[in-house]
């Protein structure tokens, strides 16, 4: 079986993020790590491999981002991946939903050129954009069936059984593989890597492609190229002091009630 696990190498969101001139998010600049999210989409994968009952596995951990987008590789590989893949170029710089599926799809179907793929996991949304819609774009660009949103997964064979949980209900969907499916974080704690994982990891392989190597034009990605576009950033205002309403006659209450109301709280 051949699973691929989509990944992210997102800035740390207790780190004093910044944009750049062009109004994209500085990644270079702050601390990054493997996106929470997609950490139980690696840990659903490795469930699956150790399910497996003798069958092998392979897990491949895939990720799209700068020089420093290795980190999450390396993390995926520390939990258990057994190989990884990261798809580096300049161009890609300030790419959206769209390009980053494009240019994850390829790598998926050069990955599965020899060994054909049979699930391409992904965590529900990143942590920085959280969008939610790349394995729906994903799974567009793979002309494969996709299921979103799994908390429980069961596989036996090739048929796949995901629990999806909604605010009123609970439904229970039944794929075939190949297809795309992305998990919650309500999917099981993803492992923390130990020291046994974190050595061996370095000997595990780690790919880095070119979008030359994927077969994708540099005028397909990029921001010359995205759908969308940020036309402009500020920084967020710096708090300012409350205001203090003294009871002193009664008139407490309905002051409190006067503001809540004048900023449509109620």
């Amino acid at each position: 079986m051949n699973i691929i696990v989509c990944v992210k190498y997102v800035p740390d969101a207790t780190a004093d993020r910044h944009f750049e001139s062009d109004h994209t998010v500085d990644r270079a600049g702050v601390p990054g790590l493997l996106s929470e999210l997609d950490e139980y989409a690696v840990e659903q994968a490795l469930q699956l491999k150790e399910k497996a009952d003798g069958e092998e596995v392979t897990v491949t951990a895939l990720t799209v981002g700068p020089d420093e987008a290795a980190d999450a590789i390396k993390k995926a590989l520390q939990m258990g991946a057994d190989k990884g893949v990261h798809v580096v170029d300049d161009a890609i710089a300030g790419s959206d939903y769209v390009s980053t599926s494009l240019v994850l799809a390829k790598a998926v179907e050069k990955l599965g050129a020899e060994t054909p793929v049979d699930l391409v996991m992904c965590g529900m949304a990143s942590t920085d954009a959280s969008g939610s819609v790349v394995p729906a774009m994903l799974a567009e660009h793979l002309d494969l069936p996709q299921v979103t949103l799994g908390s429980v997964i069961e596989r036996q064979g090739d048929q796949v059984r995901i629990k999806r949980d909604g605010d009123t209900s609970t439904e229970v969907i039944g794929a075939t593989t190949p297809l795309v499916l992305s998990v919650t974080d309500q999917s099981g704690e993803a492992r923390y890597p130990s020291f046994k994982g974190i050595m061996a990891a370095k000997k595990k392989p780690l790919e880095s492609w070119s979008l030359a190597d994927i077969g994708v034009d540099a005028s397909e990605v990029g921001i010359e190229a995205s759908w969308t576009l940020v036309e402009s950033t500020e920084e967020r205002p710096p708090r300012t002091a409350g205001e203090i309403v003294a009871d002193e006659d009664g008139s407490g209450a309905k002051a409190l009630v006067d503001f809540l109301a004048s900023k449509k709280f109620i």
